[in-house]
């Protein structure tokens, strides 16, 4: 992946003629995404758009994966995300946004778009109609029933066949985790599938042009709405979003224990970086403090479920 200035905007710039957009005269790069190059293209009319592109995609549908999650949060759930202009299967424009407002007013607003998602897109079951993509590895969305089921089998045990995981976890560790799957019914509330961004944190939430919270970089899929309010809570988000999560919890009904489950629900966000980057930011120091309590089994304990992590690895494709 391109990485020098110099070398972003020569990579940029060659795709995008490549795509057909050959009004394109300059890129200026950008940071923040950790998967793939990203540029702002100043096009010959003096209008701009934000592009990003792989070197080598793992796949053809990455990008179409995106684009259909950016599409279905705005139509289904009403969010604001980005004008989708071409999705192929190595680029990915879209219309530009603006850096999110360092105030609580901006907050505010957020928890009002995400509680409305949230509440207005229950599903009968977990899952999703494709596969899509978390980060460098693709999200396993088979349908399933139980959630339950569907939490431990395709966003917890799913990352135990990857080889980084393999070398952070050790047995034990291993262990601790299938012993959480099993007791995940008496350690979170039922609670319906709905509508989810996936991949919900604050570097994922930007502003649109008039200043409203607007979203990119999305792994839909139907699942609890909690997964996405831990992904948000446990990423360091700044001081003034401590609005958002009082007024999410008001405006959906959360009892008082909500803090309690986001470290059992953000594992599988620290699974999916100890499985692509290196070094992993402790993911595997909070993973492992996480299990500490499951990793002996509690006299005559008995597991309900079984679980198999022989479909742990269903495609282990990795972005440059």
């Amino acid at each position: 992946m391109p990485t020098a200035p110099e070398s972003t905007t020569s990579f940029l710039l060659e795709r995008l003629h490549a795509a057909g957009l050959t009004d394109v005269v300059a890129v200026e790069p950008v940071t923040g995404g950790l998967a793939a190059t990203a540029g702002l293209a100043h096009r010959g009319d003096g209008t701009s758009v934000f592009v990003k592109a792989l070197s080598e995609p793992p796949a053809g549908d990455v990008f179409a994966a995106e684009a259909e999650g950016l599409t279905v949060l705005r139509e289904a759930g009403g969010a604001a995300t980005p004008e989708i202009i071409l999705a192929d299967r190595a680029l990915l424009v879209l219309s530009p946004l603006q850096p999110r407002p360092a105030t609580e007013a901006f907050w505010e607003r957020f928890a009002h778009a995400l509680a409305h998602l949230h509440t207005t897109t229950r599903h009968p079951r977990f899952g999703w109609r494709r596969d899509n993509w978390l980060g460098r590895r693709r999200q396993v969305n088979t349908w399933n029933d139980d959630g339950y089921e569907f939490f431990a089998q395709h966003r917890l045990l799913r990352w135990l066949g990857e080889p980084r995981v393999r070398e952070a976890l050790d047995a034990a560790d291993r262990a601790a985790l299938e012993r959480l799957c099993d007791r995940l019914p008496e350690l979170l509330p039922v609670r319906p599938a709905c509508l989810t961004h996936g991949d919900l944190w604050a570097q994922n939430i930007m502003a649109t042009p008039d200043g409203h919270p607007a979203l990119i970089d999305p792994a839909v899929s139907y699942t609890w709405a909690e997964v996405d309010l831990a992904h948000l809570w446990t990423t360091a988000p700044p001081p003034e979003a401590h609005v958002f999560f009082d007024r999410y919890a008001e405006l959906t009904g959360l009892d008082r224990d909500w803090r309690e489950r986001m470290p059992i629900l953000q594992l599988r966000q620290h699974l999916a970086v100890i499985a692509q980057f290196v070094p992993d930011w402790g993911a595997a120091d909070i993973v492992r403090a996480t299990l500490a309590p499951f990793r002996r089994q509690r006299p005559g304990d008995q597991s309900r479920r079984r679980h198999t992590t022989s479909a742990a690895d269903p495609a282990s494709e990795e972005l440059p």
